[in-house]
């Protein structure tokens, strides 16, 4: 990459994408841009949130080296490809990758950065620390606990994090930060804003698709769990913070596990 085109990037993260060949939607480029540190998308699928997340690895990894980008998915093989959409748009650029920095998971670039790929279990991630951009897709599946572990590795380097997925259901971390959560700067991109979705595709899918699922995959509800005996909105309209918690009387604090009684 040339001198000029690099100190063009560096000015303007979204370049990287035009000079890979991606020209990024107007979302995207914001993303790129404003490096938000706590960057929440729920984002219709092919909207081209892995595309703007595989961007702002290189961009990370380029311009605030050294540093170490960690990628989590719940499976590796979804991992690997925000991976190599990364790696890809790095060689689009036509910087060269030395080929024993490089395996299926993890590559060294020549400015001391790190991007890493792994799947959503605790004890593949325990180890890691000082990252400066942690990435969970499909982080509507990723499990709480995960999402409680990888937290603190974020304290010292005082590292961004992003969350990218569809809906998956009023449940889990992704949907209480969306609804909730406090410091998030919030993405929402449905497939009507896609240029690249026709309105007939859409049509179809409409058509074809249960209602909630159509709903959940292209406009970025979430929707009702369908294996939930009550609804979202009962279960909260349940909960009162003036009834005072029932104690045992060793102390234990009685929530939804209920401990057995000894006669």
């Amino acid at each position: 990459m040339g001198l000029k085109s690099n100190i063009a990037i560096a000015i303007d993260h979204s370049l990287l994408m035009t000079k890979a060949g991606l020209p990024p939607d107007p979302w995207q480029a914001k993303v790129l841009r404003d490096r938000d540190p706590r960057l929440l998308l729920n984002c219709a699928r092919q909207s081209g949130k892995t595309a703007v997340m595989a961007a702002a690895a290189v961009i990370e990894a380029l311009y605030y080296a050294p540093s170490v980008v960690l990628i989590l998915c719940p499976a590796i093989r979804q991992s690997k490809e925000l991976f190599r959409a990364a790696i890809a748009m790095w060689q689009l650029l036509g910087a060269e990758i030395v080929a024993d920095s490089l395996t299926t998971t993890s590559v060294d670039f020549p400015t001391g950065s790190r991007i890493i790929a792994l799947p959503s279990t605790e004890k593949n991630i325990r180890g890691f620390s000082s990252i400066s951009l942690l990435i969970l897709d499909e982080a509507s599946r990723v499990p709480d606990d995960l999402y409680n572990t990888v937290r603190p590795m974020l304290a010292v380097s005082n590292g961004r994090i992003a969350c990218l997925s569809t809906p998956f259901g009023k449940r889990g971390f992704f949907h209480e930060e969306w609804t909730k959560g406090a410091g998030w700067t919030r993405v929402q991109i449905t497939a009507l804003e896609n240029p690249r979705i026709s309105s007939e595709f859409l049509a179809e899918e409409k058509r074809k698709l249960p209602d909630a699922w159509f709903r959940q995959e292209y406009m970025c509800e979430f929707a009702e769990t369908t294996d939930a005996v009550f609804a979202y909105a009962d279960v909260q309209a349940a909960l009162t913070g003036e009834v005072e918690p029932l104690y045992l009387d060793s102390g234990m604090m009685i929530t939804g596990d209920v401990a057995p009684l000894t006669l």
